[in-house]
C-alpha cells in the first residue's frame, strides 16, 4: 500500500443498543447517520459477550470457528487471519486505542504499529472514555494510519451498573458520542468511519440470544457511501472486517464468512 492508501477508522462503543442510540443525545452519530448509511437492525454473534463478539468482528468468523466463547482468550487450534494482520502484511499501518485489556488479543503480535491501553473503562461518568479519546485525537492528529480501531467501554459498564434502559446508560452513550466527535475532529478529509458495537444488553446483563442482546447498530460514513440511506440487507458483525478490506481495496481471506457492506 502506497501513499494513496485510504484511511478507515472503526469505533466500537461497547454495549450500544440501537434504541439507546435513538434515545440519548448523540449529535455526532446523528450527523454520521444523516451523511452516511446505517442500519439499526444489525446482528451480533452468540454468545453476545465482549471478547467473542470482538474476535468475530476482527476474524470474520463465528465463535464456533475461532473458539473464543468467554471473555478469556485462548490460542486458536486453527488460526484465522485477522483484520489487523492482513492490513499490516499488505503494507498498511495499524493502530488501536482501547480501555478494556482483553482486547489486546484482537491482533497478533507484530500486527499493530501503535497500541494504547488505558485501564479506565469503568471510571464513573465516562471520564475514562474521554481520556482515551483525547489521547487518540492527539496521536492521530500528528500521524496518518491506514486503519485505526477505537474502543470505548463505559456504556457497557453503565448498563451493568444501572440497567440498559437507565438514565445513566443514556448519559454514557451521550459521552461516547462526544468521544467519537473528539476523534472525528482530527481525521483526514476523505476518511471512512464505521461506528458499531459488540452487543446490546437487557436489564443489567447480556450474553443471551434475546433481541436486546443480539441487535446492534451499524453506521458508515465516507466518500464511498451515499448520504442518509438505510442499509436494506441484513448486516452481521462478521461483515465489518470484509467491509474494511473492501474500502482499502484489499481482498478478504477465504476463511472469512462476512460480506462487504455496499450501498448505492
Amino acid at each position: 500500500m502506497g501513499s494513496s492508501a485510504k484511511h478507515v477508522v472503526l469505533f466500537v462503543i461497547d454495549g450500544l443498543r440501537p434504541d439507546g442510540l435513538q434515545h440519548a443525545e448523540t449529535p455526532v452519530m446523528d450527523g454520521l447517520i444523516a451523511s452516511g448509511v446505517h442500519t439499526l437492525q444489525g446482528q451480533t454473534v452468540m454468545p453476545s459477550v465482549t471478547l467473542p463478539c470482538h474476535m468475530s468482528l476482527f476474524l470474520g468468523v463465528n465463535p464456533g470457528r475461532h473458539g473464543i466463547t468467554t471473555n478469556t482468550w485462548t490460542p486458536q487450534v486453527r488460526p484465522v487471519p485477522g483484520l489487523m494482520e492482513v492490513i499490516h502484511q499488505a503494507g498498511g499501518s495499524t493502530s488501536a486505542f482501547y480501555n478494556w485489556e482483553p482486547l489486546r488479543d484482537v491482533a497478533r503480535p507484530g500486527a499493530l504499529d501503535a497500541s494504547f491501553f488505558l485501564n479506565n473503562c469503568h471510571e464513573s461518568s465516562g471520564v475514562g472514555d474521554s481520556a482515551l479519546a483525547d489521547l487518540a485525537a492527539d496521536w492521530l492528529d500528528r500521524r496518518a494510519y491506514t486503519f485505526s480501531f477505537m474502543y470505548f467501554g463505559y456504556v457497557d459498564t453503565a448498563g451493568h451498573d444501572a440497567g440498559f434502559e437507565s438514565d445513566l446508560y443514556r448519559q454514557a452513550i451521550a459521552n461516547a458520542d462526544r468521544c467519537v466527535g473528539r476523534v472525528m475532529d482530527v481525521l483526514p478529509e476523505g476518511c471512512h468511519v464505521i461506528v458499531t458495537t459488540d452487543h446490546g444488553g437487557h436489564e443489567q446483563s447480556h450474553g443471551t440470544d434475546c433481541e436486546e442482546d443480539m441487535t446492534i447498530p451499524f453506521i458508515l460514513k465516507g466518500p464511498t457511501f451515499p448520504a442518509g440511506e438505510v442499509i436494506e440487507r441484513q448486516v452481521h458483525i462478521t461483515d465489518v472486517a470484509p467491509t474494511v478490506m473492501d474500502l482499502l481495496g484489499l481482498a478478504s481471506p477465504e476463511e472469512w464468512i462476512g460480506k462487504p457492506i455496499r450501498v448505492g
